[in-house]
């Protein structure tokens, strides 16, 4: 039982990061996306795209039945966390650039993830999965810090502190929706509501520019590869790990972001930001080890835990 439990939890660590590898693609792609379109559209295409591809995938694997079972608080707050990531995350990078608003967006959500499930479902937090985050959040500030000439803006970071809290909330609200519907079928409609929340966006922006190769590609690309697969994987890794310990690993994202930045962008980082990958890693895998243990929950709190 021990191995089983085990295995899992390795398992579910590395889908979360599987989708962290993903997702952090999306800042070497927009570079490949015409200059002047906002991020915030982007962001509505990539989540539409992403929403209709998985719905389609879960009514394909039968697993739509019984609608009612996917309304409720944990849906709505699932799906509010969805479409406000896209607003605050994308409206953070417009004003103050790629890396800061990155590094906050995702080095933000292991924190407020670990308070939810403090005090919403009274698990403290092990001393393993603190340690784990600080060396995942330094190794960030590191690398981020390291490459140099950063503006910050005060309001593009509080809008990716906003990213990080709706990146926690959306965490945590799967990692209860899927105790009652399958993986495929909750991230699916998920997606979809979420697209529907930002769908006003698509009536005043100028879509012209999706005509153009560099545009449909773009946004084909960070629709399936960019969203709807890691969202998928990281549905999954919830089945089979915490919410604090999933947004923690989550954190490869800005590591993978920096490392196609430096070997397909042209960009260079000094020894302190390599330092701070060496950081980033020590954290996953400091989480991985920590995730993979079996824990006697309280028994109130069994009916979380998954896999």
């Amino acid at each position: 039982m021990g191995d089983q439990r085990d295995s899992s939890g390795m398992t579910g660590c590395a889908l979360v990061v599987g989708a962290g590898l993903l997702w952090g693609t999306i800042g070497t792609v927009r570079m490949f996306a015409p200059a002047d379109v906002s991020p915030q559209l982007i962001g509505v295409l990539r989540l539409s795209i992403a929403g209709g591809v998985l719905l389609m995938l879960a009514f394909l694997r039968g697993d739509l039945g019984g609608l009612r079972r996917f309304f409720g608080p944990a849906m709505l707050l699932a799906a509010l966390g969805i479409a406000s990531y896209q607003i605050f995350f994308f409206g953070s990078i417009a004003r103050t650039g790629v890396a800061v608003g990155t590094i906050v967006a995702m080095g933000s959500p292991p924190i407020f993830a670990g308070l939810i499930e403090w005090v919403v479902q009274g698990e403290r937090p092990h001393p393993e999965w603190i340690v784990a985050t600080a060396l995942a959040v330094f190794g960030c500030g590191l690398l981020i810090s390291a490459g140099g000439g950063l503006s910050v803006d005060a309001t593009g970071v509080f809008l990716a502190l906003g990213a990080g809290a709706a990146f926690a909330v959306l965490s945590t609200a799967v990692k209860r929706l899927v105790a009652s519907v399958p993986a495929y079928a909750a991230i699916a409609v998920v997606s979809c509501l979420g697209a529907l929340f930002l769908s006003p966006f698509l009536w005043i922006e100028e879509l012209g520019w999706l005509a153009q190769p560099s545009g449909y590609l773009v946004i084909l690309f960070l629709g399936l590869f960019a969203t709807a697969c890691p969202y998928l994987l990281y549905t999954l890794g919830l089945r089979r790990v915490n919410a604090k310990t999933a947004t923690t690993l989550s954190l490869v994202e800005p590591l993978t972001a920096g490392l196609l930045g430096f070997f397909f962008l042209g960009e260079r980082f000094s020894s302190l930001a390599f330092l701070g990958m060496g950081l980033l890693l020590a954290g996953f895998v400091l989480t991985s080890i920590e995730a993979g243990r079996t824990r006697q929950l309280k028994p109130e709190l069994r009916r979380f835990q998954f896999g």
